[in-house]
This record gives C-alpha cells, structure tokens and sequence, in this order.
C-alpha cells in the first residue's frame, strides 16, 4: 500500500513525461506491439467463428499471463535490490493516468475556449468518435464522459488490481484493457477474435466501475455546487440501462452530481449508436461545466487516496 501511495504522488506530480517515452517506449506500448503481432498471426478471417474465438482466447491469455509473469518478475528482482521499492512505485506509476487524463481533458477545456477546432482537435486524442461530427456541446460532452469513464479505467481499477495482486496484477489488468481497446471491438475484424477479451474486460472493471461512481458520490459531498443525493439517484437509475455493463456507473454519478445528461445517442466511425441518457441535467455542456467536472475529478481521486492513507495508518 506504501508503494502505491507513492506511485499516486508519482504520477500526480509527473503524469507521463514525454521527454522520457521520446526514449524509452511506454509499457503500454510495448504490450500493444505484442498484441498487434499475436492478432496478426492468429486472427485469419477464413477461419469459422468459433475457431476464431477459441483463437482469440489463446491470444488473451497468452498476453494478459505473460504479462503477469514479467510482473512477477520484476516484482521478485526489486525486491532484491536496495531501494527497488522506489523503482516499483515508479513503474507503477507508468500505469496510472490519473495526471494524464486531467491533464487532456483540461487541454479540451482550453481548446473549446478558443475555438470549436482546437477543442475538437483535444478531444479527438481521448475519444473515439468522429470529433469532426461534434459541436459545441458535444466536444464538451465527450471530454466528461471521458473524464467519468476514464476514472475508472484508467486510474481507480489500476489501483484496485494492484492492491489485489501486486504488481503482477497491475500489469495483468492493463494487459486486459489494451487488449480490449485493440481487439474488443464489435467489427467484422474482431467481434469473434476479440470477445474473451471483451468479456474479460467486462469482468476486471465490474468493481472498480461501481467504486469509482460512489467515489464521484462522496466526493460531489466536498465540491461546492455539485449534489451528492442527485448523484447517488442518477447512478442507481441510468446506469444500468447504458450499453456498456460498467461505463453507466460513473457517467451517471458525475452527470447527477454535476446536473448534467451525458453519452445518449452519438456516432462512432459514421454510425449512430443509441444509448440511454446519463443524468437528467443539461445535455448541453459547456466549457465552465469541464472545470466543474475537474473540481468532481480531483476531489474523487484526493478521496482515494485519503482512504488508502489512513487504511496505511491503521494497519
């Protein structure tokens, strides 16, 4: 716990620099460019579909164990060396996004309010959809959905797993989350390949979904204007009517919290994707509603971080 709070300062203070991954490639990148080869060599289209699943199960669990074995490696050689819990904590803090994801939305925010391009230029760096299809509003809301979704996975599951498992479980789990953004897609290309990782990421953020919503919760407790009681409605009736089994969780508590309605219908790659709303607020966010959705952001994660300080202290 000792190592994660000072991976959590380490990635506060630092994000990712981009001096240092201009040198070194980043952890992540290097496990997508085994993905990538891995996909190459066992997803072949004229294969049935079953056999491409029972493939893409093979390729799942040949990236998300192996990935595990190298943090169990590194784990057990720091172990060893004088201060090697220092390092830990610096890997650690590799893969977590809490500064990195703040630090994009809050580019989006910045963008917006100088033109509706620079906005969409930020926020095509963080979302999916086509931000040329998106306008005032919809660059806004993407980068709080962002915001909300992201949280989760990018920050509150990583430290989940590795308060779990170690740093083989930290490993593990974005192991899982890059391969669902490579091959979890419902595409001709990977709706077979990909589904054991989809499903496999279904399964890692379930927790950590449903925590970092009731982290937005208390946390609308400690921002001046958000509402804690909307919140907590918000979550318990959205979230479990959006596509996704985890996303809803914290969409809906910041969009209550913050009276704002995000995700709802949008386009993904020329198609439109129907969803529930989030929220019963305003579905036309604004770039002061980004700052308010960064005050919920940081005060969630302080929350964090506070709760595994003193859980530190009592142990």
């Amino acid at each position: 716990m000792a190592i994660l709070l000072l991976a959590m300062v380490f990635d506060l203070l630092l994000g990712d620099p981009k001096w240092l991954y201009r040198l070194l490639p980043h952890p992540v990148v290097l496990i997508g460019r085994g993905i990538a080869r891995l996909e190459n060599l066992l997803n072949r289209q004229q294969l049935s579909r079953d056999r491409r699943i029972l493939l893409g199960l093979l390729c799942t669990a040949m990236v998300v164990l192996g990935c595990a074995a190298i943090g169990l490696a590194l784990h057990s050689g720091l172990q060893k060396m004088p201060f090697g819990w220092i390092l830990e904590a610096i890997l650690a803090s590799s893969l977590l996004a809490f500064r990195g994801l703040y630090d994009a939305v809050k580019a989006v925010a910045n963008g917006l309010a100088d033109s509706l391009e620079a906005g969409r230029s930020a926020v095509g760096h963080i979302v999916g959809r086509d931000p040329n299809s998106l306008d005032h509003a919809g660059v806004a809301r993407a980068a709080a959905e962002s915001a909300a979704e992201n949280f989760s996975d990018g920050f509150v599951a990583p430290v989940f797993w590795y308060l779990l498992l170690g740093f083989p479980g930290l490993l593990a789990y974005k192991a899982i989350n890059t391969l669902d953004s490579m091959i979890g897609h419902r595409n001709a290309r990977y709706e077979a390949f990909g589904k054991g990782a989809a499903k496999l990421d279904d399964l890692a953020n379930y927790l950590p979904a449903r925590l970092a919503g009731l982290l937005f919760i208390v946390a609308a407790l400690l921002v001046p204007g958000a509402n804690a009681g909307s919140a907590w409605r918000s979550m318990l009736r959205d979230a479990p009517r959006h596509r996704s089994p985890n996303a809803g969780w914290q969409e809906a508590a910041l969009a209550g919290g913050l009276g704002l309605a995000l995700a709802g219908p949008r386009h993904y790659a020329g198609q439109l994707v129907e969803d529930a709303w989030m929220g019963d607020g305003r579905s036309a966010v604004t770039v002061e509603d980004l700052g308010r959705v960064l005050d919920l952001y940081l005060a969630a994660g302080g929350l964090l971080f506070a709760l595994l300080a003193a859980a530190l202290l009592m142990v």
